[in-house]
């Protein structure tokens, strides 16, 4: 079928319109303006503030006082003789400062007493002091009528042996003259110790006393049972002097092993308590004061 001129003519305007609708509608789609992201704003929450902490410097530790310590003279009485080798054997094992008083004549009563006395003054950490040239001859009431004698026989020792304290001991008495320390077991040797003083000698006597049989020169008294006396006597302030302890021993005693083991033992058991010290009878309060004063006299004697 054929068709009309007419109806062609329609369909080509209208395909003409379409095309220019086309044209005018797609340049405005493209200026069409997008859409904005939308922001999301996030809330910010203040943190708190930083607090610095300074750390100051801490206070010193205070050291704890140390404790007064009691004081132990050991004293060995009438060397040089057969036991005081042994003794000195064992206080230099036991690293004891100790002290001896010495008799003049057993020092040149024998070779080896002699050989003794110079293994005492090379010793280190003992004190050497004065307990008579004759120790009496053993005759003590005659001995201490006679102080003028006594003094001489004091002296005698001083300058035989050439000692360098004038710390001394009465043979057979118990007497005491340091500084205000006034003792005289037996009223009739006051006389005698007061001459020693005045001449000036420093007498000390003891607070205890390890006894020993005068038969078998054997000690007395276990090791154990002289430390709790020791215990005992500072516990109940029987010293002369608070807190300082002298303890009279006898070199004699320590000839057998049984006795030196007890010696040793004595020691090892005193150091373990700390509460105590071993020191010098040159250090016994009052008697470093005394020494002093002798050194002072005899080099202003000199000049």
């Amino acid at each position: 079928m054929e068709t009309s001129s007419d109806d062609e003519g329609d369909a080509a305007s209208l395909l003409t319109k379409s095309t220019l609708l086309l044209f005018v509608l797609l340049p405005l789609s493209l200026c069409k303006p997008k859409p904005s992201p939308v922001k999301i704003l996030s809330a910010t929450v203040a943190s708190p503030p930083v607090v610095q902490t300074v750390s100051l410097p801490s206070a010193p530790e205070r050291s704890k006082p140390k404790k007064k310590r009691k004081k132990l003279y050991i004293t060995f009485d009438d060397g040089p003789n057969k036991g005081t080798k042994n003794v000195l054997h064992i206080v230099k094992d036991e690293a004891v400062p100790v002290s001896f008083f010495v008799v003049g004549s057993h020092v040149f009563a024998s070779p080896a007493q002699a050989a003794l006395w110079d293994s005492l003054k090379m010793m280190q950490q003992i004190d050497i002091c004065n307990h008579s040239f004759s120790h009496a001859h053993s005759r003590y009431s005659r001995y201490y009528q006679q102080p003028d004698s006594v003094v001489k026989d004091f002296q005698r020792t001083n300058d035989s042996l050439q000692l360098s304290n004038t710390i001394a001991r009465t043979p057979g008495r118990n007497i005491w003259r340091i500084d205000t320390l006034q003792f005289t077991d037996l009223k009739k040797s006051s006389a005698a110790a007061d001459s020693l003083q005045k001449a000036g000698f420093a007498l000390m006597g003891w607070d205890l006393e390890w006894h020993f049989d005068h038969k078998t020169m054997s000690v007395s008294t276990p090791a154990e049972k002289m430390v709790a006396q020791i215990d005992s006597i500072f516990k109940h302030r029987r010293t002369k002097k608070e807190d300082h302890l002298v303890l009279l021993a006898h070199d004699q005693v320590y000839q057998k092993s049984e006795d030196s083991f007890q010696l040793r033992q004595f020691f090892q058991l005193l150091k373990k308590n700390e509460e105590y010290e071993f020191t010098l009878v040159t250090s016994y309060p009052g008697a470093v004061k005394l020494i002093d004063s002798l050194k002072t006299k005899a080099i202003a004697g000199l000049q």
